[in-house]
């Protein structure tokens, strides 16, 4: 999909110089899944303690099972 986008030409080249990207396409991909991932992340801290455990499981006798 071809998109304009009006971007920082500074930001984009320190990107492609950092990444040792050959181009601009390759910098901005990788910028973008790396965006990608952390927010997903984000989403995955957010479900920290909102898990209720049954304090009486056994998980210890759950291994030793066949």
């Amino acid at each position: 999909m071809a998109t304009n986008l009006a971007l920082d030409d500074q930001l984009i080249e320190q990107a492609r110089v950092l990444g040792r990207h050959r181009t601009k396409k390759a910098a901005v991909t990788e910028a973008l899944e790396e965006y990608v991932e952390r927010r997903r992340q984000l989403e995955i801290l957010g479900l920290f303690n909102t898990i209720e455990y049954d304090s009486g499981y056994d998980y210890k006798g759950q291994r030793k099972q066949p």
